[in-house]
């Protein structure tokens, strides 16, 4: 995988031209708008086919598989137009093999919720390795209450990936509850109802495995929390199923404040199969403007990490969206607006301004003012901050990556997933 950065005067053309790749497909697989507009600074990936297959009258997806040894999800995978349907159009080129060799193998949770779109869905499941709906929450009674899920667990199983059930203090209010959570690890006839329920789900729907996500939690339900993920492993385990945490991103034992105290690194990590470090939200909706996941911080989480949980049972949290602030920004008033990578990349390129790349902290920025004269200020992911995240994951040693989340369209995050790691 080559990334580009786009220069004044460049077009699609001209960049397929220089490294002698199909302009067609450098535009599709980085989705360049029908008009190939394009903003200076923003980022392309470019990948060089090693193996193309011209479609034949009478090939599907499988057979072309078949021919070649490869598996149909591989295909999806190196063929990002294909949008994980099978239809096929005779001359169609469908790339077997690139020529750039991975660093390594990974393997990729994604976060849904059950109104993404579905065209969307079937797009990026082909990249996952597991794909968890959000969110199986507490009732006020202790009882498990499911999302509307059938469509993301028919898409995993159409394209290879393994559900997973999320389990968290979310409410029907959209919130997470402290007082639901206190209920469930300490009330022991609680917490055995809604590991019923649990059982009862798993078994019901063919999840492969539990990731539990009890965030905002008090100091002294620390041990309460350690100790019923390790039931929940012990029995579930068992029966053939893993158990996760997501862990706030810590960088001490001694971190204060609501998000960090009851999440024990070591006490978790030796309880479940595997954790979700939550390295992102450095700049978030209240904050003032700034990198979601600047390198240097999410290092300063995985450098502790390591020195409490194993690193096969580390999952690195990758962000997939940007904010963008109104300025001045005022602590307290100033609301910023969550946006998809890909939408501002759009919103460079509809002000015309050139897209600016902070190097310390790995991530790309922009300033445009709107016809009302304010001052915006966007910080997003593109192919080189998430390219430097993503190998993390074989510097530290870790399982793969958890993508906080896949409703949002963003193709060069799984292009560069899959040009860096053969996906698990």
């Amino acid at each position: 995988m080559t990334i580009h950065v786009v220069n004044i005067g460049d077009s699609i053309d001209s960049i397929a031209a220089v490294y002698g790749v199909d302009p067609f497909r450098l535009a599709a697989d980085n989705e360049v708008p029908a008009s190939g507009a394009l903003a200076v600074g923003q980022t392309l990936v470019v990948r060089f086919p090693k193996v193309i297959h011209a479609v034949r009258a009478g090939d599907t997806l499988s057979s072309i598989a078949a021919a070649y040894g490869v598996t149909v999800r591989s295909l999806y995978q190196n063929n990002w137009a294909l949008g994980g349907v099978p239809d096929l159009d005779v001359g169609m080129d469908i790339v077997i093999s690139y020529e750039e060799p991975p660093i390594g193998a990974a393997s990729f949770n994604g976060y849904a919720y059950p109104f993404i779109d579905r065209l969307l869905l079937d797009a990026v499941t082909p990249y996952l390795t597991y794909l968890t709906p959000f969110t199986y929450g507490i009732t006020a009674e202790g009882a498990l209450f499911p999302p509307e899920d059938d469509a993301l667990l028919l898409s995993a199983r159409e394209h290879g990936a393994l559900p997973v059930l999320h389990l968290s203090t979310y409410t029907e209010n959209e919130q997470f509850d402290s007082e639901r959570a206190a209920l469930i690890l300490t009330d022991q006839a609680a917490q055995a109802r809604l590991i019923a329920d649990i059982e009862q789900v798993l078994r019901e729907k063919g999840f492969a495995g539990l990731d539990v996500d009890f965030e905002f939690l008090p100091a002294y339900l620390a041990t309460p929390y350690a100790e019923f993920l390790a039931r929940l492993r012990r029995l579930f385990g068992a029966q053939g199923y893993f158990v996760w945490a997501a862990l706030a991103p810590k960088t001490s034992a001694a971190q204060r404040g609501l998000l960090y105290e009851a999440h024990d690194y070591a006490a978790i990590g030796s309880a479940v199969d595997a954790v979700l470090l939550m390295t992102y939200e450095w700049g978030y909706t209240y904050g003032p403007p700034g990198p979601v996941s600047p390198l240097p911080q999410v290092r300063e989480v995985l450098d502790y990490a390591i020195t409490e949980i194993p690193a096969a049972k580390r999952f690195l949290g990758l962000s997939n969206y940007g904010y963008e602030w109104p300025l001045p920004f005022m602590e307290c008033e100033t609301k910023a607006q969550s946006i998809s990578n890909q939408r501002a990349i759009e919103l460079a390129i509809e002000h015309e301004v050139a897209i600016q790349y902070d190097e310390t902290a790995q991530a790309p920025f922009f300033h445009y003012a709107d016809p009302g004269g304010t001052v915006h200020e966007v910080w997003f992911d593109d192919a080189r901050s998430l390219s430097a995240r993503l190998r993390l994951i074989q510097e530290y040693g870790f399982q793969g990556a958890g993508i906080w989340n896949v409703m949002r369209p963003f193709s060069q995050l799984y292009l560069a997933m899959s040009s860096l790691y053969n996906i698990r």
